[in-house]
């Protein structure tokens, strides 16, 4: 750290400039606690650059603290880089905390983080002048990225900055020595946020009447609008079937899966299996919605998730989540982004009492401002490794690190799921989940959202990069925007696989990328989805696809799993029999109007989508239908599939660059026929394609000499595919890359989509003439 000149004085000063996650972490009162401990003068202040100290010392001290600055860090730090120069000596013996300052620079902004231990054990002290407080925080937790208006991350760049802070409150603010020193959103019942209670015809009612009414709302079955850190839930009771039931009417939701919160991690185990890893994602400080193979109990009623293997589980992470447990009543809640069905998640107390009037009975909000809405994360464990699903509170802002700087740019993601990202440098920095781009409120949601990331990361973008679907919204968007900026088209598939590759900070010779998802925007202008691509940052090339089928309908195909699956006996030359559930699903009129689409092509477009496939598998073993929700036909099949004995695997015909389902089709039909239950057809497919899998990148490593097999896309959510295919191709000697940092789904596409930015030129016909 300290140059060869440092040792030849008996006093040496240096200033230190420390970048990473280390503003509104307690990283200047440990600074201060260093420098003291080491007998060491000097200063330390925020910047938009990080945060810079100079210490003054003899120099074995001054060593120290360089080394410690960075291995000592409190729990929520995170140090990316140390930068060191000399200064010139300046005498004194006080070390000092200075007031942020301005001007150019970035940092690396925290996530939002789920309440500590220190915080939950005041918050439960009748003698804590914060007993029962719902805004409970210190500098080890609480909100961050939802709250923070501008840099430095200080009180008045908060949403706080209108509770002036109590004398008690001020002083431990002040202390250097205290937990909540320059903890920005830190208040207490004196001078902090305010709890409201409002239904309709009543007058509203406060703090700890409010949580008393909030409770009544809960225990007589009704549903409760409650405003988090990132914005609103509906909550009911979750053991309660006719309060589910009208709040999954009322969202308009078909069999979508609700998430829920348990109490606490004793009650979580009474719903759920939980190993190890999932404890952990369960109760770390990110506090996700974790993926959980669920148990019958009866606090949770079989409407929260109908149909469903698994169920999205999460722990209170905010003080005032633990108040609503804190009374005999429902042990386990349902706890569901407070938004219409499409619309963005709703932050404002007046704008809930209007949006979310069709829904909720009562609203129990509050009086501190969200600044950018933030949905639940969501993960599930496979192989004990976390697998984001969205990533979200939690996650977001925080980088991901880049294996080449990049100009500066905004990769604007996808139309599903759409999370945006802007990089600059090394790092790339993800948004929070927005949503579907499908009507206005989210596209507002997306540009507000954008011009937050901006600001806080200090990324200029000079170059915009869209996916190549010419009718995506999110594409649109950018050529409207761009301000003769470039706007740069990336294949969906090839960012799939460019956002693992990214994740992983690879840079070496092309994958064998196995690009597997329901719908993508193909160069040749059909639907693909079952992509083996040979890629790099540079390009790709199509080695094999899934043969092309007709997606009958455009979404009425996606919608209808039934429709899918007569569509691949079509395109595999099977009989529609008419014992097959998928045959039986259909009305007559629906068979005729398929026969003469399929017959004479009208309205179909061709698709190598494995989604599909996996869709008209489910429908032919009898079990699902009509979708309700996204992927609900592969995700119902998979969970039948899992663990189930199957004995021989069904074989897909491998040549010529297509991957063919149609003697997997005919092997589904016999078994269907022959009575074989849903779960063995369901676990033969899954290890059919995986065996696919296998000898597809055996061909290509004797073929072409790689080795190394990358895999994306939404279809990779499926756990049992994950995991053995996962353990097949490494046990036939492929190192995998799969993702660990991002969503495999199109929630992940904007990190792959700046990648290949990076690496392409960018072409003068792709620049946006507005």
């Amino acid at each position: 750290m300290v140059g060869a000149t440092a040792a030849q004085g008996s006093r040496l000063r240096v200033r230190l400039i420390v970048s990473g996650v280390v503003q509104g972490v307690g990283f200047r009162p440990f600074v201060y606690a260093l420098a003291r401990e080491l007998g060491l003068s000097g200063q330390v202040t925020n910047t938009p650059a990080g945060v810079v100290v100079e210490v003054e010392g003899a120099p074995e001290p001054v060593r120290a603290f360089g080394r410690r600055i960075g291995t000592d860090a409190p729990p929520l730090a995170v140090v990316e880089s140390v930068g060191c120069e000399e200064v010139p000596v300046r005498g004194g013996t006080a070390f000092v905390i200075r007031d942020s300052t301005g001007g150019t620079g970035r940092t690396l902004v925290s996530p939002d983080v789920a309440l500590c231990n220190d915080c939950a054990a005041e918050q439960d002290d009748p003698a804590d002048r914060r007993y029962r407080h719902p805004f409970v925080t210190c500098t080890n937790c609480g909100p961050r990225f939802t709250i923070i208006t501008g840099l430095p991350y200080d009180r008045p760049a908060t949403t706080m900055a209108g509770f002036p802070l109590c004398p008690d409150c001020a002083r431990e603010y002040a202390d250097p020595a205290d937990r909540r020193f320059h903890a920005q959103p830190i208040a207490c019942p004196a001078c902090g946020p305010r709890l409201s209670f409002v239904r309709p015809g009543a007058d509203p009612s406060y703090d700890e009447s409010a949580l008393a009414e909030a409770h009544r709302v809960l225990t007589d079955g009704e549903i409760l609008a409650v405003k988090g850190i990132g914005g609103f839930h509906l909550v009911c009771d979750a053991g309660d079937p006719a309060a589910v039931a009208m709040l999954r009417k009322r969202k308009d939701r078909g069999d979508k899966p609700f998430a829920v919160m348990a109490a606490d991690l004793e009650t979580a185990r009474q719903i759920a299996v939980i190993g190890p890893a999932e404890e952990a994602s369960l109760t770390g400080h990110q506090r996700p919605i974790v993926l959980l193979r669920r148990t019958v109990c009866p606090a949770v009623a079989a409407e929260v998730a109908p149909g469903n293997p698994d169920l999205g589980v999460m722990l209170p992470y905010t003080p005032l989540h633990r108040l609503l447990f804190d009374q005999p009543g429902p042990t386990v809640l349902v706890m569901t982004s407070g938004n219409v069905s499409g619309e963005p998640i709703v932050i404002d107390d007046a704008e809930a009492l209007d949006r979310l009037a069709p829904l909720a009975d009562a609203w129990l909000g509050h009086d501190r401002p969200i600044h950018v809405p933030c949905d639940d994360s969501v993960v599930r464990v496979v192989d004990e490794v976390e697998l984001p699903v969205r990533r979200s509170r939690g996650y977001a802002p925080f980088p991901v690190a880049l294996p080449f700087p990049v100009r500066p740019v905004l990769a604007v993601g996808g139309d599903l799921k759409n999370t945006f990202a802007v990089a600059d440098g090394r790092y790339a920095w993800l948004s929070a989940h927005v949503g579907d781009m499908d009507d206005l409120a989210t596209l507002a949601a997306f540009e507000r959202a954008e011009q937050h990331l901006e600001q806080l990361t200090g990324v200029r973008p000079e170059v915009l990069v869209t996916d190549k679907h010419p009718a995506y919204r999110s594409r649109q968007w950018a050529k409207l925007h761009a301000e003769g900026r470039p706007v740069v088209g990336v294949q969906h598939h090839h960012a799939h696989l460019a956002s693992v590759l990214a994740e992983h900070g690879y840079d070496g010779e092309p994958v064998i990328g196995f690009a597997f998802d329901g719908t993508g925007y193909g160069d040749d202008g059909a639907v693909w989805g079952g992509e083996v691509l040979l890629a790099d940052y540079d390009g790709f090339e199509r080695y094999a696809h899934l043969a092309y089928v007709p997606l009958p309908g455009g979404d009425a195909g996606v919608r209808n799993p039934c429709r899918m699956a007569l569509a691949h006996l079509h395109a595999a030359g099977v009989e529609w029999d008419p014992r097959l559930p998928a045959v039986q699903a259909c009305t007559g009129e629906e068979l005729d109007r398929l026969k003469l689409q399929l017959g004479r092509n009208l309205a179909c477009a061709p698709t190598s989508s494995m989604g599909r496939l996996f869709d008209a598998v489910s429908s032919l073993a009898g079990v699902c239908h009509r979708a309700g929700y996204e992927a609900q036909a592969a995700i119902e099949l998979e969970g039948l599939a899992l663990g189930t004995p199957y004995g021989e695997a069904y074989v897909f015909r491998c040549a010529e660059g297509l991957i063919d389902p149609a003697p997997v089709l005919a092997a589904v039909v016999r078994d269907v026929v022959d009575g074989l239950p849903p779960g063995v057809i369901g676990a033969r497919f899954h290890q059919g394609l995986v065996d696919a899998m296998v000898e597809i990148a055996g061909r290509v490593r004797a073929a072409r000499g790689l080795s190394t097999v990358a895999l994306s896309g939404g279809v990779f959510v499926n756990q049992l595919l994950l995991s053995a295919s996962s353990r097949a191709l490494d046990a036939a000697g492929f190192t995998v890359l799969r993702h660990r940092r991002v969503p495999p789904t199109d929630a992940g596409i904007a990190l792959g989509q700046l990648a290949v930015a990076a690496r392409v030129p960018v072409p003068k016909e792709e620049a946006a003439c507005v």
